[in-house]
């Protein structure tokens, strides 16, 4: 019986003992790695500060939300605002422009830094791949504000340089930015020359961990430069490109408001108006914020499906993921 006693006993306590031992090995890795906390402080209390704590407000997405009565005392209304916005019949229209611009994207624009970063990896030139690399990087430090102000310089009809040496050849002008057949593609092309570059660092980055005795290896069993590419260099950044393809993904119903806004016109609004500007127009100008919060959380909660989707499928063929 005393046997028994103490048995139980050593059980009931072994829990509290393990407890105490996680805590103790958590507080003595905090210690040990004080600096490297520090140094990450400022990125957590970002993240807590502006993107957890404003979660909160999630919530008037099922209220009556006005200022005037306070976040407690609005009226609970809990998935009108979401039955609303699925029977407005604008819903199909900004679902097909903000799906045909990703899509647009993910095509056009997600292979390029790919591309970019083997044909810069095998530049013989360390100063050549050097300044095209910083050539292609610059445009990632403006702002869509230089972007659009360049673009109507570059594409207006009437005083647009493009337009002006179509002109000039004997070519009759373009209608580049009033014209609803070729704005998607504007999009595109104006973030592949943004963005391009800063996807090239990236890649260029994962392209520098891979160990150079597997080129060694591929040239004595005769590979060329093409087929050391497709080989070795591929496989070797496979896990960066699934991770980077899954984010993109995820971001199928954000295209940017900056963009999309200041491109924008009567003439294109057909093919221009997506869930960012009409957020902006619901929320912003007209002032119905709980609305124009069910809108957002719809974006985020689809963001998140799809990355799950997409990630256990890249487990399914036996990637990493994301997670």
């Amino acid at each position: 019986m005393e046997m028994d006693l103490q048995v139980q006993q050593n059980r009931t306590a072994a829990p509290h003992t393990n407890q105490r031992s996680r805590l103790k090995t958590i507080g003595r890795g905090l210690i040990r790695d004080r600096a490297l906390y520090l140094i990450a402080s400022p990125m957590l209390l970002y993240f807590l500060i502006f993107k957890y704590v404003p979660m909160w407000g999630v919530l008037i997405a099922f209220k009556n939300y006005t200022p005037f009565v306070g976040f407690m005392k609005s009226e609970w209304v809990g998935l009108e605002h979401f039955y609303r916005f699925f029977s407005n019949e604008a819903f199909i229209l900004l679902l097909r422009n903000t799906l045909a611009i990703n899509f647009l994207n993910l095509a056009l624009f997600f292979p390029l830094p790919i591309l970019l970063s083997l044909m810069l990896n095998e530049a013989r030139r360390e100063w050549i791949k050097r300044t095209i690399q910083s050539i292609i990087y610059l445009p990632h430090f403006l702002s869509w504000v230089v972007i659009a102000g360049i673009t109507y310089l570059l594409l207006s009809t009437s005083d647009g340089i493009i337009n002006k040496l179509l002109a000039a050849a004997g070519f009759a002008k373009f209608d580049f930015l009033t014209n609803e057949s070729v704005f998607w593609l504007l999009l595109t092309f104006q973030s592949i020359w943004k963005e391009a570059g800063w996807g090239t660092v990236i890649f260029l980055a994962a392209i520098t961990s891979v160990d150079p005795q597997q080129y060694e290896a591929a040239r004595i069993d005769g590979a060329g430069r093409l087929r050391q590419m497709w080989h070795v260099t591929l496989p070797a950044i496979r896990n960066v490109i699934i991770i980077l393809l899954i984010l993109r993904v995820g971001h199928m119903m954000d295209v940017g408001f900056e963009q999309v806004y200041l491109m924008m016109n009567g003439a294109v609004s057909n093919v221009a108006d997506v869930f960012d500007t009409y957020v902006y127009r619901s929320g912003i100008q007209q002032a119905q914020f709980s609305y124009s919060t069910a809108v957002g959380l719809f974006k985020s909660i689809v963001g998140v499906i799809l990355v799950v989707i997409t990630n256990r499928l890249a487990k399914k063929f036996g990637e990493d993921g994301v997670y």
